[in-house]
């Protein structure tokens, strides 16, 4: 049985948790294959709004297994806080939610190491959400990292001080002013490794392995999205992990001729967090709209996000990487109103007229090239059909299907699961 995957195309905040909350009743498993608790995956439905930063987006539905893949690293202290709120709701995650024991654990110190290193930084920083994602996935490549499995042992905490005592050293190094308490945090962390104690483990990539030969079905949750792929991403403005699909291969032990169907995201606009490259960014009362109008700010920091056109000029690269086969359109309802719509269809580049992204995309290299669309004002949120869609809102996603050559089956008119219009 093969694993259909599910990623965001754009530089992350999607939509990609309602989606997969709107899909799992579809499939068997759920299971997030990167990223930490710098994701921050919304929910909402019955009135009530619901975010998630490491639990995979089908913890809501009963019959369903979560599976934390050992591509994710885990802050046990954020992880607590989830379950926690888990508790509130009364879902009964203990029997639904497993843990690989090879994903890695994020440590106090990887936070304070995260903060000191941007800190360092001065007006060159790239915009960390200071969870500890990038020195936990050094850890991982540098073969220092602490796992899930390690804390089954006997001597964990011996192997816990020595990695935290060296970190120590490297905040040293930095020579930032890091006010923290390393008791206070390690009495809050310790605490919730027992809590991460009393979930499942396992070993994930013989799960699912057992899984795909039973015919189980599984869907592949990805976090951030393609323009943040640490190898295929706007550099250094990224994140730690592989968001592309290639993440899901590693992050879960599948095979890459195991993959299904590929689930793009994208919004019918364009927003980015934090520091990096942004070629299609408004400065102007259009941005402002979008911003205020599709509530941009991030489920995990709360930052603003900045907001422009379309790119599909980047849209077009992450369809190509990722290998999409359907693509979801999310935030149709914010564009309703304006008269025209703009879309970045290719870039003046070194004098030259170009259609693919090219190494750099800093504005002194990159002039989107727009063309125009016919806008269109209605209030969405309450169509349930596509025939009752807007003619110019077909015509805009028309228009996108014949630039990228892939179907958009889906489009997203607000955020309640069920403002999800089915196309084809």
């Amino acid at each position: 049985m093969a694993v259909d995957l599910l990623l965001g195309l754009q530089w992350g905040d999607e939509g990609k948790g309602k989606i997969v909350d709107v899909l799992t009743s579809k499939y068997d498993i759920i299971a997030r294959f990167q990223g930490g608790p710098n994701a921050g995956h919304t929910l909402v439905f019955n009135g009530r709004k619901h975010v998630l930063h490491t639990i995979p987006s089908g913890i809501f539905h009963d019959d369903t297994v979560n599976l934390v893949g050992n591509g994710v690293v885990i802050d046990p202290v954020i992880f607590k806080k989830e379950l926690d709120k888990l508790d509130e709701q009364n879902v009964d995650y203990k029997k639904s939610l497993l843990i690989s024991r090879k994903a890695h654990i994020i440590l106090p110190t990887h936070r304070l190491l995260d903060a000191a290193s941007e800190a360092s930084k001065g007006k060159a920083k790239i915009g960390s959400t200071l969870k500890g994602i990038g020195p936990t996935y050094m850890d991982k490549t540098g073969r220092n990292g602490i796992r899930v499995g390690d804390i089954e042992l006997a001597d964990w905490k011996e192997k816990y001080r020595a990695l935290a005592s060296k970190h120590e050293a490297m905040i040293d190094f930095y020579n930032v002013d890091i006010q923290y308490d390393l008791e206070e945090l390690e009495a809050d962390f310790f605490n919730a490794i027992e809590t991460l104690k009393s979930l499942k483990f396992i070993d994930s990539e013989e799960y699912v392995h057992q899984a795909q030969t039973s015919g189980k079905s599984i869907l592949a949750e990805g976090a951030q999205g393609s323009l943040l792929d640490i190898d295929f991403g706007t550099y250094p403005f990224v994140t730690s992990s592989n968001t592309t699909a290639a993440g899901a291969c590693t992050g879960l032990g599948i095979a890459p001729n195991q993959i299904g169907k590929v689930y793009g995201i994208f919004k019918a606009y364009t927003t980015r967090v934090g520091s990096g490259p942004f070629p299609t960014e408004l400065f102007d009362k259009d941005g402002e709209t979008m911003g205020r109008v599709g509530h941009e700010f991030g489920a995990t920091t709360g930052r603003p996000r900045r907001c422009g056109w379309l790119d599909l000029v980047a849209l077009r690269y992450a369809c190509q990487v990722n290998g999409v086969t359907e693509l979801i359109m999310m935030k149709g309802d914010v564009l309703s109103g304006f008269k025209t719509l703009k879309v970045c269809t290719a870039y003046k580049y070194k004098g030259e007229e170009i259609t693919h992204l090219p190494y750099n995309i800093e504005e002194d290299n990159v002039t989107p090239i727009y063309t125009e669309v016919k806008g269109w004002d209605a209030d969405l949120t309450g169509m349930t059909e596509a025939s009752q869609l807007p003619e110019a809102l077909n015509g805009y996603v028309e228009f996108l299907e014949k630039e990228l050559n892939i179907p958009i089956t889906v489009v997203s008119v607000g955020p309640d699961r069920k403002q999800t219009i089915q196309r084809k």
